[in-house]
């Protein structure tokens, strides 16, 4: 399976990367990638950027060395109800918002609130996708999410930093939640979660999963351009 783009990256602007995005899209055009999404953590993440990094996105060139750039965000959901740390006035100018829990962000750690916290940021309007659901600090009851995503249309991210630098005991998780998805027709995306530039377009292990799951590829947004961007534009988007 051959995947054009990257929905999960990240720069120093994050705090606790360490590229910048002139050399993440070099490193997505070397590996022959269309398009990334620059998604740095929401400003509740500490050492993360602050909001007005958000409201300035505007100044980011559409494309840089051949790759196309999508303005985004990975928000912090906050509390049960959903809630992110990026207001709706910020949310509404971005191409793509990724909503994710962190430890330091969310003090919940029973499965009934991590499911209902992915529930309701599901119900946002400018959630596109979820990130990271298999991170085994965070229990959740895989039926309840995936059947969300399906009547929300939020897009599950399988994200390959899980399996190789961070949320050390993922794989069974995400393995249970693709194989879910692949049986319930829920839409799939894959994000390097690169903290470096280096990771950009790393999918090795994401793919692992896919293929053992049986995904198939009309589920995975990141195998067309298009598929990605016209899935962001029923959503409201570009």
């Amino acid at each position: 399976m051959n995947l054009l783009l990257d929905t999960h990256t990240h720069t120093v602007a994050s705090g606790h990367a360490y590229g910048t995005i002139m050399e993440n899209a070099k490193e997505a055009s070397k590996k022959g990638l269309k398009l990334i999404c620059m998604t740095d953590h929401g400003p509740k993440m500490p050492g993360g950027p602050h909001i007005f990094h958000f409201g300035n996105l505007k100044v980011m060139p559409k494309e840089i060395d051949g790759v196309e750039i999508l303005k985004g965000v990975e928000a912090n959901i906050v509390d049960r109800d959903g809630n992110l740390d990026i207001p709706e006035e910020i949310l509404r100018r971005l191409d793509v918002v990724i909503a994710s829990l962190h430890d330091v962000c969310f003090p919940y750690r029973d499965i009934d609130s991590n499911t209902e916290a992915i529930i309701n940021a599901m119900k946002n309007p400018y959630v596109d996708i979820i990130g990271h659901p298999g991170n085994p600090i965070f229990e959740i009851d895989v039926d309840r999410v995936l059947d969300a995503a399906k009547e929300y249309d939020t897009c599950i991210e399988i994200n390959n930093s899980s399996f190789v630098s961070s949320r050390v005991g993922s794989y069974d998780n995400c393995l249970l939640i693709a194989k879910k998805a692949a049986e319930k027709n829920v839409k799939i995306c894959v994000g390097s979660d690169a903290h470096i530039s280096f990771d950009v377009g790393r999918f090795d292990k994401a793919l692992e999963v896919i293929e053992k799951a049986n995904l198939d590829e009309s589920l995975i947004l990141n195998t067309d351009v298009d598929k990605f961007k016209e899935y962001l534009k029923n959503k409201g988007k570009l």
